[in-house]
């Protein structure tokens, strides 16, 4: 029997509802795998970090960390297949996600990586975009583990609130200016056999429910995600973008691996389907 290992995602890393939500993707692709014939062994990010990996042929890997993803690097795994890959799950800590979208090419906000112990205030007139809008003060390595990993904040109230990441440990912040219009998120998988037939879906933030808007391109939305996923080495991912311009989608984050909890079941189907080809056609 082919075996499998879904390696859970830490709790540290799934703030509030999403703690639920990210085990229920993960205990729903592996139903579907387990269907179509795998053998299961799950284990916790935790196991991982301290560099207890299980043995498989395919790995689905939700851990988020630096140090699980270290290990994950450092394993003998020979040609097993991993779904994201330890790199492209590192690759979306902001401070490896921002460099690479910009080399991408991509649509994305002016954005200042700084260390938390020193903010130059005269640069932060590049990132005011209005009077009146704000500067985005977001955590630089793994995405929000709390509500306060992103915030929004007046140029004046910038270094307070880059004091208030410091005082928590977080060495690391991204400044980011603000792009007006509507904000929508997104998930999506890969697919084996091309773009036809990837999955893909998107809401608006504050209107779950208005997919039909007209004032959102959701073909170009696709194809920003998909550049992006790709960018970064992800199959699994989700992210968020905002469209000053029905046909002009900035993306303002990426993720790998999100709960997908408005739409779990089809996307438990996409990626377990994905997982399932790719495993098979890498043998």
């Amino acid at each position: 029997m082919k075996q499998l290992a879904a390696l859970y995602r830490s709790p540290s890393y799934s703030p509030n509802q999403h703690r639920c939500n990210d085990t229920a993707i993960m205990d729903a692709v592996v139903a579907r795998l387990v269907a179509f014939g795998w053998g299961v062994q799950g284990t916790t990010e935790r196991e991982v970090e301290q560099g207890e990996i299980p043995v498989a042929e395919c790995y689905l890997n939700m851990c988020q960390g630096p140090k699980a993803s270290a290990q994950l690097l450092e394993a003998e795994l020979g040609e097993a297949v991993m779904v994201n890959r330890a790199d492209a799950v590192l690759n979306c800590h902001r401070h490896k996600l921002v460099p690479a979208i910009r080399r991408a090419g991509l649509p994305f906000p002016a954005t200042m990586l700084l260390d938390t112990a020193a903010v130059p205030m005269a640069r932060l007139a590049s990132l005011v975009t209005t009077p009146d809008a704000p500067i985005w003060i977001k955590r630089g390595d793994v995405h929000a583990t709390i509500k306060e990993d992103v915030v929004a904040a007046r140029p004046d109230q910038v270094a307070r609130a880059v004091r208030a990441f410091a005082e928590r440990g977080v060495r690391t912040v991204a400044l980011q200016a603000h792009v007006p219009g509507p904000i929508v998120k997104f998930y999506g998988v890969a697919s084996i056999n091309g773009p036809s037939t990837r999955f893909f879906h998107w809401y608006v933030a504050d209107d779950p429910t208005g997919t039909a808007r007209t004032d959102i391109d959701g073909a170009r939305l696709c194809e920003l995600a998909f550049q992006a996923a790709e960018a970064l080495g992800l199959s699994v991912f989700g992210g968020d973008a905002a469209f000053p311009r029905p046909d002009e989608p900035v993306l303002i984050d990426l993720n790998d691996w999100p709960s997908f909890a408005p739409v779990r079941d089809d996307a438990a189907d996409a990626i377990a389907t994905y997982v399932h080809h790719l495993a098979t056609i890498s043998r």
